[in-house]
């Protein structure tokens, strides 16, 4: 078992160790010895009773996830998740405010503007009018809660009967102390709730296997928001996305034994902006990639060019920022191609295909095995 940080120790100074980890970009996929065609490899995913075409999940960010692109991504083969404390939550008709996020060109502005717009009501009646738009288009519906509100609202999420409920902070744990409120019991909820539990993030073994033994579905990997966190600036918290991913994938093993056999998904989430990331994080142990910032480079995309995470409109300590992105093609062009751009942004599910079938591997579970080398 991996007793995470202590291996592979560094002195920083007299009084402090630390573990040296890894980066996504600082490392690489090596060939094998065997090559297939692409139209050898299978992407299919499965989690719970729902089958995937590919394992990439479009993040619940309000600035590329709405109904719309929610069932796009669904009629696509993927699983769009949805926002549920967002402004598609608070607002009847959010369109005009997407708009007027899009249009403004100080940074300092918008975000005490967005601070403005996030600080109206959520509407437990818009949760399942949303959640009830996407149901009806005939695609898997998912909604996304911070673990602050998934009390309050996870009525009116159960009522909406979506095939995946997602609990998702900066990090989440599984005993969360607090003498102002009374803590979210993660074992208890996932229990007496009749909808499979996606919870994170997490980034080390230990938090993870905590995580799993809650009963969660899936757990993700990651802060989420990579290109538009700054919570490494603001509170200095930060956990390097490959070693991250391969300290979680062992707590999975080792919980899978524990538990005498219930598998529990791992979902990278964060810190993957190009297809190659996509690669990198599977081959580190990642089941399937949470997908924020290629998505709001897409025609659809609600932010119009713009892209931002929840962290970016917190009332007292924003961890974001809105980012700009140029729009390269539509939805479907970025998730399955094809793509007019040689930098990993488009096509992301033929690139992906193309580097299993490189290094001769037909199933994403086995993908998991390929070598990795740093450098």
């Amino acid at each position: 078992m991996n007793s995470n940080f202590t291996t592979g120790a560094v002195e920083i100074g007299r009084s402090k160790r630390a573990r040296q980890a890894f980066a996504l970009d600082d490392v690489a996929i090596v060939p094998t010895r065997r090559t297939r065609g692409p139209e050898e490899v299978s992407l299919e995913w499965k989690i719970d009773a729902q089958t995937f075409d590919f394992p990439l999940i479009a993040a619940p960010m309000d600035s590329i996830m709405s109904p719309a692109t929610a069932i796009a991504v669904g009629r696509l083969g993927g699983l769009g998740v949805l926002n549920l404390e967002g402004l598609w939550t608070r607002y009847a008709d959010p369109e005009p405010l997407l708009a007027e996020i899009a249009s403004i060109t100080d940074p300092l502005a918008a975000t005490k503007r967005m601070q403005e717009m996030y600080a109206a009501d959520i509407q437990p009646d818009l949760i399942g009018q949303r959640l009830a738009e996407i149901r009806e288009a005939g695609v898997p519906v998912a909604g996304s809660l911070s673990p602050q509100n998934t009390q309050r609202f996870a009525e009116a999420v159960e009522r909406a009967v979506p095939d995946f409920f997602v609990i998702r902070g900066t990090t989440v744990s599984a005993e969360h102390v607090s003498s102002e409120e009374e803590p979210l019991d993660l074992k208890e909820f996932i229990f007496s709730l009749d909808v499979p539990v996606i919870v994170g993030g997490c980034a080390t073994y230990q938090g993870a296997l905590h995580l799993m033994r809650t009963g969660a579905a899936g757990v993700l990997v990651g802060f989420g928001g990579g290109a538009s966190h700054t919570t490494r600036d603001v509170l200095g918290i930060a956990v390097p996305m490959a070693s991250a991913i391969a300290d979680v994938a062992e707590a999975r093993r080792d919980y899978l034994d524990e538990s005498g056999g219930r598998y529990v998904h791992l979902i990278a989430d964060g810190s993957v902006g190009r297809s190659g990331d996509i690669a990198k994080a599977i081959a580190c142990g990642a089941d399937a990639v949470m997908v924020g910032s290629p998505l709001a480079k897409a025609t659809e995309a609600p932010g119009q060019g713009h892209h931002w995470g929840a962290e970016a409109w917190h009332e007292t300590l924003p961890r974001g920022e809105r980012v700009r992105f140029d729009t390269v093609g539509s939805l479907e062009e970025i998730l399955l191609g094809p793509s007019r751009v040689p930098d990993g942004t488009m096509n992301l599910v033929g690139a992906l295909r193309r580097a299993m079938a490189t290094t001769g591997y037909t199933e994403v579970k086995e993908f998991q095995r390929v070598e990795v080398v740093i450098g």
